[in-house]
């Protein structure tokens, strides 16, 4: 059974850092890429990152490129997303996936997504 589980949201205030988790089971998590999304209330969904596997490059968003960081530890099956100076404009709920940016799709593996606010 596939499952993908994020963690570490929560309240930070602006210019704050957060780290996100994203734990993953029941794939073959070396597999994939991951990336990591993002869905404002009232908003689309947006990718922000992604962690190819073929190379290992490291793709950013404009918008966070310079603040966020995502890294995996193929060991534990976990992604992360450290995120630092955040704005208050980064308030979401942010998933995990094994798809990327627009080519991410609901055949894709997700997760539920956690909580993250901005505010001072």
């Amino acid at each position: 059974q596939v499952r993908i589980v994020e963690s570490g949201g929560g309240l930070a205030q602006p210019g704050g850092s957060l780290r996100l988790s994203c734990i993953t089971s029941g794939f073959t998590f070396t597999n994939y890429a991951i990336g990591w999304h993002r869905q404002a209330p009232g908003k689309q969904r947006e990718g922000i990152a992604c962690l190819s596997i073929t190379d290992g490059s490291k793709h950013y968003a404009d918008f966070v490129k310079g603040r966020f960081t995502v890294s995996r530890d193929d060991a534990k099956n976990t992604a992360f997303l450290q995120m630092t100076n955040l704005k208050v404009e980064d308030t979401a709920v942010y998933y995990c996936s094994t798809g990327c940016f627009d080519s991410a799709s609901e055949g894709d593996y997700w997760g539920q997504g956690t909580q993250v606010t901005v505010s001072s």
